[in-house]
């Protein structure tokens, strides 16, 4: 194994602190953030640094991707319009101050839901929108097969996530050492894995596997070990003190869902606005309600659909089999098929 001098993201502890003290002074950023969206004509969005698959700016400086997805349905639910988001990129530690500050409206940032960011940080958690769980990826000539088999390992983690909390439990409960090379940009740690400065890479299984094929040379040359050693359900993330903000990412979200459970898709949803089923009339705003109680036009969801597509398509678009990362549904999947995503009704 390597043996390699520890880095610690400067100002990491300063950072923390900051949340703490933003986070404390909530309630004073309360207030209608809806109003205050429509005003400046759209809101800000923040994304990864760079996540083959989940956000990603190509050579123009434009996102896409699953994450990217998200915030555009939520701009097509208040516009009418997927284009009115700016993109902030943020790295784990600089994500809970960019919205506890304001900087951003919302996270789309595969955000791990916990107990104590959902409460001593003052946010609120939409729906997960991906369930992954943490793993780590190793050089094949290595030879590993386990994670029971990195007892002396130097492993690249990233600060300020809950991969870096796991992988120390992890090694406690299985009396093992480790060596934590902690790196706060993704481009720096990935590159310094690739370079072989660290035996391992840990965090979201799906995120190291759209990193081996969006930045090793030879991606054959790298394999995500099958342990899983944390559950990571991921989702869009606002502040507390604003309800009807909340509502509107929430149900944004269920809506997706709904809409392939319904089987309506971006290319369908104009000829399903003919449907006699009560319950897609309601989504669509055919049978109006749904957009006064959120405080959007009646065609909020409708306008979603017809920007983005429902959850499959945007799953598919991005991370499917269809896509280069080539991941399968699983747990992603809608409940009717052994998934676990699943829409609170919308009525």
């Amino acid at each position: 194994m390597h043996k390699i001098i520890v880095r610690r993201c400067a100002g990491l502890v300063t950072a923390l602190a900051m949340v703490g003290a933003i986070a404390a002074a909530n309630s004073a950023l309360a207030g209608a953030t809806l109003d205050k969206v429509k005003q400046a004509g759209g809101f800000s969005c923040g994304v990864p640094t760079g996540i083959p698959g989940f956000a990603q700016p190509n050579d123009k400086g434009v996102y896409s991707g699953f994450d990217v997805d998200i915030c555009k349905a939520v701009s097509a639910a208040i516009f009418g319009d997927p284009g009115k988001v700016k993109y902030v990129p943020l790295t784990a530690v600089q994500r809970f101050t960019a919205l506890q500050s304001g900087e951003v409206d919302i996270l789309s940032n595969n955000t791990t839901w916990t107990l104590t960011r959902d409460t001593e940080l003052g946010f609120n958690f939409a729906p997960v929108v991906f369930y992954d769980g943490q793993g780590f990826m190793v050089p094949k000539k290595l030879g590993v097969k386990s994670a029971k088999e990195l007892n002396g390992a130097t492993i690249c983690v990233a600060p300020g996530t809950t991969s870096e909390l796991n992988l120390a439990d992890y090694f406690r409960a299985n009396k093992m050492d480790y060596k934590p090379v902690v790196i706060e940009k993704v481009d720096e740690i990935y590159a310094a894995f690739f370079a072989g400065r660290c035996d391992v890479m840990t965090g979201d299984a799906t995120g190291l596997a759209a990193q081996r094929i969006g930045r090793a040379t030879h991606p054959d040359d790298y394999v995500v070990l099958p342990e899983r050693i944390s559950k990571e359900p991921l989702a869009p993330v606002v502040r507390h003190g604003d309800e009807q903000w909340n509502d509107i990412v929430t149900w944004g979200v269920y809506a997706l869902i709904q809409a392939e459970e319904s089987g309506i898709t971006q290319a369908n949803v104009d000829d399903k606005l003919k449907s006699e089923d009560p319950g897609i009339k309601r989504m669509l705003g055919v049978t109006p309600g749904l957009g006064k109680a959120l405080g959007l036009d009646e065609r909020w969801a409708y306008n979603e659909i017809k920007a983005v597509g429902n959850y499959g398509e945007i799953f598919e678009r991005s991370l499917g089999e269809g896509s280069p990362l080539n991941l399968a549904r699983g747990l992603n999947n809608l409940w009717t098929k052994g998934g676990l995503l699943y829409a609170i009704p919308l009525r």
